[in-house]
């Protein structure tokens, strides 16, 4: 069976406002709307219309985190996945460890893609799909605004600094998602009802081998300082003055 492995992140949504904890000690999200990381909606969107095409035969959603985590696997279900698996976790896991769990579900699932967003809203790594790549020891083509399957072999077109490139990558592979890839499509009701019939495994750390190990310690988080207020210039002199006052220029 063609299949199509999709990660994906419950986040914040990113629609609200977040608060650092007055301790400094992390994010406040009590009573805060969570969502599918949004760059994983569009992972999901792009293995749902590989599948549309004809070019796979099952797409399975995959998540590493808590039991309320299943929320969004039910979300990403109603979207048009067929399985989704949940790997629980209570303690929050670095990049390196959710690489290492997606791998022994790659293992598992024998997919002949996976893709994920390029990164998390919420910390903005961007590490996940690389090191899967890495451990996976196969080809991985990350920030991509197109996907194009052939025989055996995927032509990608990602943004890079200076325009746009072209890759062509054997599969399986790895691919991370960029914003102008797709549109994703919006969740129905009917759907929704459906979803709660799909299957969705929980796994533990402990059945896949797994045990997590922390490398970086976080020491505070600190809200960004408060604008400045800007300023108004008549003429392109003025301009040029205060850029220079500002050390800018």
């Amino acid at each position: 069976m063609k299949r199509i492995l999709v990660g994906i992140k419950r986040v914040a949504d990113s629609s609200t406002r977040v608060r650092v904890k007055p301790d400094g000690s992390g994010v406040a999200l009590d009573g805060v709307k969570m969502s599918i990381n949004p760059f994983d909606e569009i992972a999901l969107e792009e293995a749902l219309r590989i599948k549309e095409r004809g070019a796979a035969d099952e797409v399975v959603v995959a998540s590493v985190g808590a039991a309320d985590w299943q929320q969004q696997l039910r979300t990403a279900l109603a979207m048009g996945a067929d399985r989704a698996l949940l790997v629980q976790s209570d303690a929050p896991l670095e990049s390196l460890d959710v690489a290492r769990i997606l791998l022994q579900l790659v293992k598992r699932e024998q997919p002949f893609a996976v893709i994920l967003g390029k990164q998390a809203i919420d910390d903005d790594n961007s590490q996940t799909g690389p090191m899967l790549a890495a451990l996976w020891e196969r080809p991985q083509a990350t920030f991509a605004s197109k996907i194009e399957l052939r025989e055996g072999t995927a032509v990608v077109t990602r943004e890079v600094d200076a325009g746009l490139e072209v890759l062509e990558v054997e599969l399986p592979a790895v691919f991370t998602t960029d914003l102008r890839l797709n549109e994703p499509r919006y969740v129905k009701l009917p759907n929704i009802l459906q979803a709660k019939k799909k299957p969705l495994e929980v796994l533990t750390l402990a059945s896949l081998g797994i045990g997590p190990r922390a490398r970086v310690k976080l020491v505070r988080v600190e809200p960004p300082p408060v604008r400045s207020k800007g300023i108004a210039v008549k003429t392109a002199a003025e301009l040029v003055e205060a850029l220079q006052k500002r050390g800018v220029i």
